[in-house]
């Protein structure tokens, strides 16, 4: 493999991760309504699982509201115990055939516990970028055996290891941004 090759798929691996990490921290809700903590529950409907989102409309009429339309009225019972057996900490709401999530304010301790979900979430997505890193190192080690120089090779473990610093920082900015929202009042 060339460096180049090398360099491209650690990024990629490493976009991944900081991708994920990202998605990670929207699930968790800061106490304001966001479609996205409810948006990927499992449904089960018509004799499969179906993502929420594939079987209601899901709006935010206001901060601490969020409201399920679904658009089959037999739905809303499977809706309603996915919703519960989801532990979001909301106990839905139906009126007709509408389901409203009142999300409450947040407690110190409910707070504490989201920063933590949040650090172990950045923590996978480091062990992710670590396990690129390793697997460029790996593979510039076989390409020296390959003809590679050994300049060459130094040259390129330093940008892997600067990449890899890069991507650490991303993770780590995006968790203090995550743990500030959680701990604001």
């Amino acid at each position: 493999m060339e460096p180049k090759e090398i360099f491209e798929k650690m990024n990629h691996d490493m976009s991944k991760c900081i991708e994920h990490a990202n998605h990670e921290f929207s699930s968790l809700h800061t106490g304001k309504a966001n479609s996205s903590m409810v948006e990927n529950i499992s449904v089960d409907v018509y004799g499969s699982a179906m993502k929420l989102r594939d079987v209601a409309a899901i709006t935010t009429p206001d901060a601490r509201t969020i409201q399920i339309q679904p658009w089959d009225k037999s739905t809303c019972a499977p809706i309603e115990k996915a919703l519960l057996e989801a532990k979001l900490g909301i106990t839905p709401l139906i009126t007709g055939e509408i389901i409203r999530l009142p999300i409450p304010e947040l407690s110190g301790e409910r707070r504490e516990e989201l920063c933590k979900m949040a650090q172990g979430f950045a923590e996978n997505s480091r062990i992710g970028i670590r396990a690129s890193r390793k697997e460029a190192m790996d593979a510039l080690k076989i390409a020296q055996k390959d003809g590679l120089s050994e300049d060459d090779v130094k040259r390129a473990e330093k940008d892997v290891q600067k990449n890899t610093d890069e991507a650490v920082a991303k993770i780590n900015d995006a968790l203090s941004s995550k743990e500030s929202d959680l701990r604001q009042v």
